[in-house]
């Protein structure tokens, strides 16, 4: 697993789901990276909304590095044409967020929230319990349309499962 997914589920994991994370599968982690992507934007909007500068721009930061996280996922030498398209799409949001941060936008905020729930609507179509594949690492699903054709069509890295300290004690209190 890439040092920015790694951070990126760190960054995921600050809120209390290192168990989860823990025993995840591949494709649910891009999931968690998703939900956590939108939970952050909501409550960047949410301190843009109260003037809470430090707190939004807090939020946006992590909401950077997790889109940083999705974006080394991918697997742009085998993914072909929707994995470059999805490296620009995670580029295009990481400036827009920057853009939001400085501008106080929670339209950009919102048009951020729409672009990535697209993706990961089309991720979640994706059954990763049907395929011995492991598709983590690549939300590759999401094409123009929006449809998936197969799992095969999916090209991924094989990522080792995350380890920190902070996931062990969480699976030691919760397994004492």
């Amino acid at each position: 697993m890439s040092a920015k997914m790694n951070s990126a589920l760190s960054s995921y994991s600050d809120y209390g789901y290192n168990s989860e994370i823990e025993y995840a599968d591949p494709h649910r982690l891009i999931q968690m990276l998703f939900e956590g992507a939108l939970k952050r934007i909501a409550f960047a909007k949410g301190a843009m909304q109260r003037k809470e500068i430090a707190e939004k721009g807090k939020f946006i930061s992590q909401t950077i590095e997790i889109v940083g996280g999705l974006r080394a996922s991918l697997d742009v030498e085998n993914g072909g044409e929707i994995a470059a398209n999805l490296e620009s799409l995670y580029d295009y949001i990481g400036r827009r967020l920057v853009t939001a941060n400085l501008k106080d936008s929670e339209e950009i905020l919102d048009e951020i929230s729409g672009l990535l729930r697209d993706v990961k609507i089309a991720w979640d179509a994706i059954n990763s319990s049907s395929t011995e594949q492991v598709v983590a690492d690549a939300p590759v699903a999401a094409t123009e349309n929006k449809t998936v054709k197969s799992d095969e069509d999916i090209p991924v890295k094989n990522p080792a499962p995350p380890v920190n300290a902070r996931a062990n004690r969480a699976l030691k209190a919760y397994s004492g």
